[in-house]
């Protein structure tokens, strides 16, 4: 069965999310999005796992879905998806998931590691949180924070099931990662240990693409996946993994394991420019910075003479082993996508938060029933039928990677531009004479 999944979200417990990340418009966004498979988030948070072990039961192995007797009527909209011909193929499932932030000291530098921890059942959360609960505070955050070595997170998560998988969460966000230019380590080896050798995955972060990551051999064992990291429901898809595989929990983290091109067909990424890592700088001094900038400055800030926010091409840039553009013989394909939203709010010259975007995008979801079926697959003739020529150009040029994108950089997201003001002025009046 070919299905989107995005393993990598956060609950409305955890800090900076929006309320509504709760399951109702979780349930419903998937639609929206054509989700069929979303990660939970937060399972350490003992109100949100209430919450989780209420609303949900079993579905298919390892996975769940919202029970029938919760079903919420408010989420029910003139304009919702009709995604598939019977009630099944309809139905989001869920798969258990969330983020450890492990900061703690190791070989004389202090390490901030996020980890993404999928499990196979609730039995198998219950042990892992009581095992956590000792070391610190699961009520505090969704995503805790524990003064834990980041191979001790993996020690207890696969000692209590073979069957979970630990992930690194965004591989080289400067701050909290794996691979993070200011808190990170150099190799897999290093962090894990002799437990880096049931790391099967690591996730390429909205500031990183597939390949970028091929630059650098000593990732080639791993599969490479890509999720949202969503803080609130409008937002989860922005990067998913494309499967062709049993719908289910062994299903999905087989196809990771075995990077089996015809079980894990694609991910789909970000343009990583438009991530808030991409390059070098300092936000409040207003300075951004390609990676060679920086080296020739000896990565000091030119205005405040402070050490720069080393972004994630810098780091890429440091530890790769071969040239851009080379490759290793086994990988899995991606594609770049820009949320609709964002591609309606170019088009139209307004913000993305604007009634004409929200009354658009939802007259596209009514039309084609999902985001990604538009951003995907619809022919851009029959976009352009029931929208403006404008937006139906702004898809296509966006499947062709025919963007420009000022790069984001020390947590600034990147801006975007598919049109030049004149360009969209054209199209306008061009839509004007039908």
């Amino acid at each position: 069965m070919r299905f989107i999944a995005d393993l990598h979200i956060h609950s409305k417990y955890s800090r900076a999310t929006s309320r509504d990340m709760d399951i109702d418009h979780l349930n419903k966004w998937a639609k929206v999005k054509g989700i069929k498979v979303i990660g939970t988030g937060d399972f350490t948070h003992p109100l949100w796992l209430k919450e989780l072990k209420t609303k949900l039961e079993p579905a298919e192995p390892g996975l769940f879905k919202l029970k029938k007797s919760t079903h919420s009527s408010i989420l029910e909209n003139d304009w919702m998806p009709n995604n598939g011909n019977n009630h099944e193929e309809k139905v989001t499932r869920f798969l258990l998931s969330s983020e450890i932030s492990c900061i703690y000291s190791k070989n004389n530098r202090t390490r901030k590691i996020h980890t993404i921890i999928l499990a196979p059942d609730f039995k198998t959360v219950e042990k892992i949180n009581t095992r956590l609960g000792w070391i610190g505070n699961l009520k505090s955050d969704g995503r805790p924070i524990l003064g834990l070595d980041a191979k001790e997170l993996a020690k207890i998560a696969l000692n209590t099931s073979e069957n979970c998988m630990v992930i690194p969460a965004h591989l080289y966000t400067p701050w909290f990662s794996l691979f993070g230019a200011n808190s990170g380590f150099d190799s897999l080896e290093e962090c894990f240990e002799e437990y880096s050798k049931y790391i099967y995955a690591g996730e390429t972060g909205l500031s990183s693409d597939p390949e970028m990551n091929w630059r650098w051999s000593a990732l080639d064992r791993i599969t490479l996946i890509s999720n949202s990291d969503a803080h609130s429901p409008a937002k989860i898809g922005r990067e998913a993994n494309v499967f062709d595989t049993d719908l289910s929990y062994p299903g999905i983290t087989e196809a990771i394991k075995s990077r089996d091109p015809q079980k894990f067909l694609e991910t789909i990424e970000f343009f990583p420019q438009e991530g808030k890592y991409y390059y070098d700088g300092h936000r409040k001094c207003d300075v951004c910075l390609t990676p060679k900038e920086s080296k020739k400055i000896k990565n000091i800030c030119p205005k405040c003479k402070k050490p720069l926010t080393i972004g994630v091409f810098h780091r890429i840039d440091d530890l790769a082993d071969r040239k851009e553009g080379e490759k290793p013989d086994k990988t899995i394909p991606y594609k770049h996508l820009i949320p609709l939203e964002e591609i309606i709010a170019d088009a139209k010259g307004v913000g993305v938060a604007s009634k004409t975007v929200r009354e658009e995008y939802k007259n596209l979801i009514k039309h084609f029933n999902s985001e990604f079926k538009i951003l995907l697959e619809v022919d851009t003739k029959e976009i352009r039928g029931v929208s403006s020529a404008e937006i139906a150009e702004g898809i296509k040029r966006v499947r062709h990677g025919k963007v420009h994108i000022e790069p984001g950089y020390d947590g600034e997201f990147g801006k975007i531009e598919i049109f030049k003001d004149k360009e969209r002025d054209n199209f306008s009046k061009q839509s004007s004479l039908f």
